[in-house]
């Protein structure tokens, strides 16, 4: 399965009889499926079937799902609102008593009243908005597969980004286990000449014991053999996940906090120059795969 982004957007349009309609997907980044729909009043029964629709082809993402329908206003039908038509009627009788000389008011200027007249949409039958629910979900449909081709678009782009760094971070620490500084002799020799710095600096006072103690914590401490096993063995799992595809992207984050453990523990016990430039750049390159892999699904 390919990878697929969390990013997209689609748009589709379509139309039954005198009304026209557009959907519109967004999505972004989100720790598991949010979905925020808004429909128009009245076709909230379609609500569970976008739902269903959307979760059948989306792991992860806040996506919002907006349906804006127009109907052509010739079907529209003209009626009078009595409410509103009964308000005014009482006004004008209100003002006939405090005020004899008012002129009787015209009907056209009664009629052009706001909200005495109002356009109402004709009620369809239920085989009408049955078809119409239909043509509206095959709509979203075709949106929906926008969208996804889309996120999968990206997710190739992204894909590609992450198994670049992917090779990035087996070039570091295979620099980090070849290093001289690494080698037994230079490790020896380093420890010998600090042991001699510490017999000089205590006048030979120091306990041989003691000293032997030291030596063996000092080595122990500069041992990152088992740093850059695991550094290898996460590029690996990592590749081997990113071939499987699908929604992997919080699996692959989980081993970029792995992969950000390593790097900081091999800082930590550098004594060397090079290898700390070497976990430096480490770490910098785990920090843009991760914001990269915070993007997949």
């Amino acid at each position: 399965m390919a990878l697929a982004s969390m990013t997209g957007f689609a748009r589709s349009v379509g139309e039954s009889g005198a009304v026209r309609w557009t959907w519109e997907l967004r999505s972004v980044n989100g720790k598991s499926l949010d979905l925020r729909i808004r429909i128009p009043a009245g076709l909230e029964a379609l609500e569970p079937q976008i739902r269903e629709r959307c979760s059948k082809v989306l792991r992860r993402g806040n996506v919002s799902i907006g349906l804006a329908m127009h109907r052509d206003q010739s079907e529209q039908l003209l009626q009078v609102n009595e409410s509103a038509l009964e308000a005014v009627l009482s006004t004008i009788d209100l003002l006939k008593d405090r005020v004899p000389d008012l002129a009787p008011p015209s009907l056209d200027g009664i009629l052009s009243q706001k909200g005495v007249f109002e356009l109402k949409e004709p009620e369809d039958d239920e085989e009408m908005q049955a078809a119409l629910h239909r043509a509206l979900l095959t709509t979203l449909d075709a949106a929906l597969i926008d969208l996804v081709d889309m996120r999968h678009t990206e997710g190739q782009a992204i894909s590609d980004v992450v198994r670049a760094q992917f090779d990035r971070i087996s070039q570091l620490t295979q620099a980090a286990e070849d290093l001289p500084a690494r080698h037994p002799d230079a490790i020896k020799e380093r420890l010998r000449k600090q042991v001699a710095d510490l017999m000089e600096a205590s006048d030979g006072q120091f306990d041989p014991q003691r000293l032997h103690q030291e030596a063996v914590f000092l080595a122990t401490k500069a041992d990152i053999r088992e740093e850059l096993d695991r550094l290898h063995a996460h590029v690996s799992a990592a590749r081997d996940l990113m071939g499987t595809g699908g929604a992997i992207g919080r699996r692959l984050d989980f081993l970029a906090q792995e992969f950000n453990r390593e790097a900081n523990t091999l800082c930590s016990k550098s004594n060397d120059v090079d290898l700390t430039a070497i976990g430096l750049d480490l770490k910098a390159v785990i920090d843009q795969m991760r914001e990269q892999i915070q993007n997949l699904e």
